[in-house]
């Protein structure tokens, strides 16, 4: 369906006005099913669902107002037009009561009921985007950051996203843990013709398996145990949207199945429901892992695999964007801090396995030890500058290293205060704490 088009489902028993009405709207590009009882339009609605259902209020079987309640309760994001040759005040005040868009009496032009058609789709768009800011919200979306880097790798990365942003391929985002996948997931987003939806993310290694399901497909009440009402899914949440699969790695073989479906024909049913929904949703995805590994020790569907990996980009490791680091600790820094010359030294000299996450919670430990916005060599983690210590302790005592020129201090002054660290502190201009993180950092005992 493009923008102006929609599912509908047509009650009506009157052959005449319904042929009428599938030869119309069929003609103009919609997807039209019709009925001719309540009950055959109930069965079809738990089978699929619609955007809009147009229905005569006279009908066999079920009554117009017994029909136009159950709707209205078991399919509340689809909007219903009532159709009548016996208009009344009454009845459209009923009908609007129970949740009916528009009320409609006999006879009318088709031209006069696409346009209510259109009306309608516009107000079920603007309930369900709401609901999705809504649900984006609950969930505590994390705001937008920029990426950074200048180098060779992240600047041949630039260009990939530039190029596959703005197109509906699905991307599958490769790299080690920390270097920043779900931020390349945001910039191909913001560059996409979806951008003006909220991106929505799962992280399927943060879940438990029985609950990626539900999380994924929604669920029905009643579904499982603690279902005590009905849910949508992300996919249902992330429609026109994009939805960003963290470690789809994780992703339970017995799932990835039902996940191929929607990426195939975009079709789907909530755990616990029959009734097929159809979204259209882009896919982006993230790994740590080999995933064609994975599949040759059948761990993840080969099918599924070339599905998600139209687009493949991999991200480099902090420890080959060396000349990015730099730019990275004065961003997480910020303006109001300074960093002392060998306490960056020895950030830059790290290898960074746990990439810029690593880094991230390195600058934010040293900034809660740091005193006077200033950062340290003491105040980082000592395995940053243990292999600083091994190579000043191979030197001759003469060394003029920075390590081995502020350890002599120390223990000069010390020495000079007979040990009275409470003297020593005051001539070093630090206060008792700070000095005895300094004895730690110089390996400087008793």
């Amino acid at each position: 369906m493009t923008e102006d088009t929609f599912d509908i489902l047509f009650v009506e028993d009157d052959p005449e006005f319904s042929s009428g009405y599938v030869r119309w709207f069929e003609k103009h590009g919609h997807s039209v099913e019709h009925a001719t009882t309540g009950q055959e339009a109930v069965r079809r609605c738990d089978q699929r669902e619609f955007d809009i259902i147009v229905l005569d209020w006279n009908l066999p079987g079920l009554s117009g107002l017994e029909l136009v309640q159950r709707m209205c309760e078991e399919n509340p994001d689809t909007e219903i037009i009532v159709l009548t040759g016996e208009g009344t005040i009454e009845k459209a005040v009923e009908s609007m009561r129970r949740g009916v868009f528009d009320f409609l009496s006999k006879p009318f032009s088709m031209s006069g009921l696409e346009r209510r058609c259109k009306a309608a789709l516009e107000r079920r768009r603007l309930k369900m985007e709401n609901a999705r800011l809504r649900e984006v919200i609950d969930r505590g979306r994390t705001p937008d950051r920029k990426m950074i880097g200048e180098s060779k790798p992240m600047k041949s990365l630039y260009r990939l996203i530039d190029r596959v942003a703005p197109t509906d391929k699905a991307v599958l985002i490769q790299g080690e843990s920390g270097t920043g996948k779900e931020l390349v997931a945001q910039a191909i987003h913001a560059g996409s013709p979806r951008a003006q939806r909220p991106l929505v993310t799962i992280n399927c290694a943060a879940l438990p398996e029985q609950l990626v399901e539900s999380e994924l497909f929604g669920h029905e009440k009643g579904a499982f145990t603690g279902a005590t009402a009905a849910k949508p899914g992300l996919f249902e949440i992330a429609d026109e949207s994009t939805l960003f699969i963290d470690e789809i790695g994780e992703l339970p073989l017995s799932l990835q199945p039902k996940l191929l479906r929607v990426l195939e024909d975009g079709s789907l049913r909530r755990v616990g429901s029959h009734k097929q929904r159809r979204v259209n949703v882009r896919i982006v995805a993230a790994t740590n892992r080999d995933l064609q590994q994975e599949v040759a020790e059948h761990r993840f569907r080969e099918d599924l695999f070339y599905r998600i990996n139209v687009m493949p980009l991999n991200l480099p490791p902090l420890r080959q964007r060396t000349g990015d680091i730099e730019l990275l600790i004065d961003h997480f820094l910020g303006n109001d801090w300074e960093i002392e010359a060998d306490a960056r030294a020895a950030l830059l000299n790290c290898q960074w396995p746990g990439n810029i996450r690593q880094l991230i919670n390195t600058i934010d430990r040293a900034q809660i030890l740091a005193d006077d916005g200033v950062i340290t060599i003491e105040d980082l983690p000592a395995e940053m500058t243990s292999r600083k210590k091994s190579v000043v302790s191979e030197k001759a005592p003469a060394d003029s290293s920075i390590y081995a020129v502020m350890r002599a201090h120390l223990i000069d002054v010390l020495r000079r205060e007979q040990g009275n660290k409470t003297q020593a502190a005051q001539i070093l201009g630090v206060d008792r704490r700070k000095l005895y993180r300094m004895l730690l950092q110089y390996d400087i005992g008793e």
